[in-house]
């Protein structure tokens, strides 16, 4: 598994490549939906961006936290929790948006949505304890 600093340069340019490219990737990821979450470090009070896989319910978008299916959430779920209101990238679309963690029973209802589309999260819930949370984006305000 790669480490901290390999996760950053691989995000990093993914969200270079994602933003030159109007909001798509080249293969391996081209038919991957893709998003750029921004959201409020929880300790550092810094804008963080990270490229997270998305389904959609309705209007929403809904993202899970696997982290590759470690044993820790993954760093922008923490501060999304801490500061719920996220700028998201979707195509050439940046907007503002309300994060919340679903609870049950739809929590499983959207994973199980999710992993219908991408079937890797199923393995991902496999390795790890804990549970994966299931995060919903809803746009707030205006565009941007």
């Amino acid at each position: 598994m790669p480490g901290p600093t390999e996760v950053r340069a691989f995000h990093a340019q993914r969200i270079a490549e994602f933003r030159a490219n109007g909001g798509k990737l080249g293969a391996p990821l081209a038919d991957i939906p893709l998003l750029i979450l921004t959201t409020i470090g929880a300790r550092s009070g810094q804008a963080r961006s990270t490229p997270v896989t998305y389904s959609t319910d309705g209007d929403r978008l809904v993202i899970i936290a696997a982290n590759g299916g470690a044993t820790t959430h993954p760093d922008w779920y923490h501060n999304l929790v801490a500061h719920p209101e996220v700028t998201v990238e979707v195509g050439t679309e940046t907007f503002q948006a309300q994060a919340a963690v679903a609870t049950e029973p739809e929590r499983t209802r959207l994973f199980n949505q999710h992993a219908a589309r991408r079937p890797n999260f199923v393995e991902f819930q496999r390795q790890t304890a804990r549970q994966l949370p299931v995060i919903v984006l809803e746009r707030v305000g205006s565009r941007v």
